[in-house]
């Protein structure tokens, strides 16, 4: 399920418009065909397909140039590299500065795993302006993701039922409709994407960022690599070190960490930023609408929880809203500093039984359109992590750690400690107990990590460095508030991020903004 604790999500896209008043990839014969020898047909881009969040295609960009879309071949099974093809969807916007200062093309991948990246490109194009006087921005969607061969489970009635239920249960009938429901989730994974759940593994995609490098004719990769875009980055340097160029990781998730670690982590993370937003609220020389002071303000929201656990009230027609959407909810206003004032204005809204704007923000997370229909993020997010990580987690399990949770986090503590059980019974073997990133001989990485990140806490980006390896991870702190650190617009970090891309200036390590 994509909740918190397992969505590494970097793209927000979606939660402005909400706020505002599946197409699987077929298999091709591959034969002999040598695929590093494929040529794209670029051409302007269609509306994003259903699997990808739908919308309209994107807008020409500033100046009038067209955004480009093309798909490229890889392998399904990349143990056998003359078999079976699927497509990768791809979009670019060529550079637009000197030809003779161009650098090459700079590969974007914004998270999940499970996020769009042709969908997300064109929506933060403008924040990468400066940038594209060098390179060619690109992203993709990859493998299982989108119009990449896009992993489908369930359909848009039973995923508004799925993400209705309680996801903390209280007692066993409650736990046995958790466990329930979640096999069911898995198993209609199984049904519907069963050829390709074995082979959306981060490895796979790595290997087709390796084609897509030299598919598109550059002798390095230069990678902008945002939340589970780092374990991405992190992934590609240690299987092709050789072959890295500028990259930057942005939004560090920790590699280090099992899946139960990560979800800990997060707890703490999300409790952190729930402090903060607090904090911000209380001190502000008006009144804080949803409280008297910063745990006044906790307070009443632990108290609201609590009430929809047991009387939901309305939310998006006809659904309610929940204790599992509301928390949903506050969490993904937690993502990014620029939506407190909506956390605000929904919580104060649900005070008075009103549930519309906290349940928008949950449908954001989970891929939900306003007309009802979902892109494949819950799906993809479930096959790549579940492909990835090994463990697997009882219930029983679970519950034992409760304590160790709740004191993480009175509020997301049961909702993070329970999201482990989401590869239980998954069909396809988890790959290792957490991604190997070892990638000595590698050219220089730029780390950033932001002291107040919710999702990816701050801690990862110091041991991305450590797992790295010596001379190649540099690390850069960014002392603000919400996931990632380059998208604050703060002008310290992208000054440094922009001098290593653009110029090869490496930032001194240990380089604080504030």
């Amino acid at each position: 399920m994509p909740n918190p604790a397992r969505l590494r999500a970097a793209a927000l896209t979606a939660t402005a418009l909400l706020l505002a008043p599946l197409l699987a990839g077929c298999a091709d014969e591959a034969g002999d065909e040598d695929l590093t020898e494929q040529k794209l047909s670029w051409k302007d881009c269609p509306a994003p397909s259903r699997s990808e969040g739908g919308g309209n295609a994107p807008s020409p960009l500033p100046g009038g140039d067209r955004w480009q879309c093309a798909t490229m071949k890889v392998p399904r099974d990349w143990a056998e590299p003359k078999g079976d093809t699927i497509k990768i969807a791809l979009i670019r916007a060529e550079a637009d500065g000197d030809a003779s200062r161009r650098i090459g093309s700079l590969v974007f991948n914004f998270g999940g795993p499970g996020g769009s990246g042709v969908s997300a490109l064109p929506a933060f194009g403008e924040d990468y302006a400066t940038l594209r006087t060098r390179y060619d921005l690109v992203s993709f969607d990859p493998r299982g993701v989108g119009r990449s061969a896009g992993v489908t489970c369930e359909n848009d009635q039973q995923l508004d039922a799925y993400f209705q239920q309680d996801m903390t249960p209280d007692d066993a009938a409650e736990r046995s409709t958790l466990l329930d429901n979640t096999e069911e989730f898995n198993a209609a994974c199984e049904e519907h994407s069963g050829k390709m759940l074995p082979h959306v593994r981060t490895t796979d995609a790595a290997r087709d960022l390796d084609l897509m490098r030299q598919v598109l004719g550059d002798t390095k990769l230069h990678y902008f690599g945002i939340s589970y875009g780092t374990e991405l980055g992190g992934v590609y340097a240690h299987l092709f070190p050789r072959h890295v160029g500028r990259a930057v990781f942005d939004a560090v998730v920790d590699p280090t960490q099992t899946p139960e670690q990560g979800a800990l982590g997060q707890a703490r993370g999300f409790q952190l930023a729930l402090d903060n937003f607090a904090e911000d609220c209380a001190s502000k020389a008006e009144e804080c609408p949803v409280g008297d002071s910063a745990q006044d303000v906790k307070d009443r929201i632990a108290a609201l929880l609590r009430r929809l656990d047991g009387k939901p009230i309305p939310g998006v027609f006809p659904r309610s809203l929940t204790q599992s959407a509301a928390t949903n909810g506050i969490a993904q206003a937690l993502y990014s500093k620029e939506f407190w004032e909506y956390l605000t204005e929904g919580l104060e809204q649900a005070y008075d039984g009103d549930g519309r704007i906290l349940m928008l923000l949950s449908d954001s997370l989970n891929g939900r359109s306003s007309n009802g229909e979902y892109s494949n993020i819950a799906a993809a997010n479930a096959a790549i992590n579940c492909s990835d990580d090994r463990p697997r987690y009882s219930a029983g399990h679970v519950e034992a750690r409760l304590p160790e949770f709740r004191a993480a986090s009175p509020l997301f503590g049961d909702f993070m400690a329970w999201s482990m059980i989401s590869c239980t019974d998954w069909a396809v073997p988890g790959a290792a107990d957490h991604p190997d990133v070892g990638a000595p001989g590698s050219a220089p990485i730029l780390v950033v990590g932001n002291t107040g990140d919710p999702a990816t806490p701050y801690e990862g980006a110091r041991r991305m460095v450590d797992a790295l390896g010596k001379g190649v991870g540099v690390e850069l702190t960014y002392r603000g508030q919400g996931h990632g650190a380059y998208g604050s617009k703060n002008k310290c970090v992208q000054a440094a991020v922009d001098g290593y891309l653009l110029d090869g200036k490496v930032p001194a390590a240990g380089t604080v903004c504030t």
